[in-house]
């Protein structure tokens, strides 16, 4: 089970990332990023549910994580994915933003958990 947890959490920081990019190259060019991004949005944010379930389930069965800031770099992410829905308004362009900054955390919070986790 560690290891489908760290598998998912490489897959978590490719996706959020590409999704950070994404909607950054989007946003700069003012242009909606369409259909593709935000699929890749939702699987990038089901990625960060999934971790979170998956450590939770490693902690139940007695596995600890390396450091003790594993679970705030674990908590986070749900953070930074709910918080945009709750500022999301009818900007399209702001909403873009704000998915867009909330995938780069997620990405740097994912790849800052990897570096806390077990060795």
């Amino acid at each position: 089970m560690p290891l489908v947890h760290a598998v998912v959490g490489s897959l978590l920081i490719a996706a959020n990332a590409a999704a950070a990019l994404w909607g950054y190259v989007a946003y700069r060019r003012n242009r909606p990023p369409g259909t593709a991004y935000r699929h890749l949005l939702a699987a990038a944010q089901t990625l960060v549910l999934a971790q979170a379930t998956l450590g939770l389930i490693l902690l139940s069965q007695g596995d600890e994580p390396g450091d003790s800031l594993h679970f705030i770099y674990g908590l986070l992410p749900l953070l930074a994915v709910a918080y945009p829905y709750a500022l999301r308004g009818d900007d399209g362009r702001r909403n873009l933003l704000l998915f867009t900054i909330g995938s780069a955390l997620v990405a740097a919070l994912g790849v800052r958990a990897f570096m806390t986790g077990p060795s």
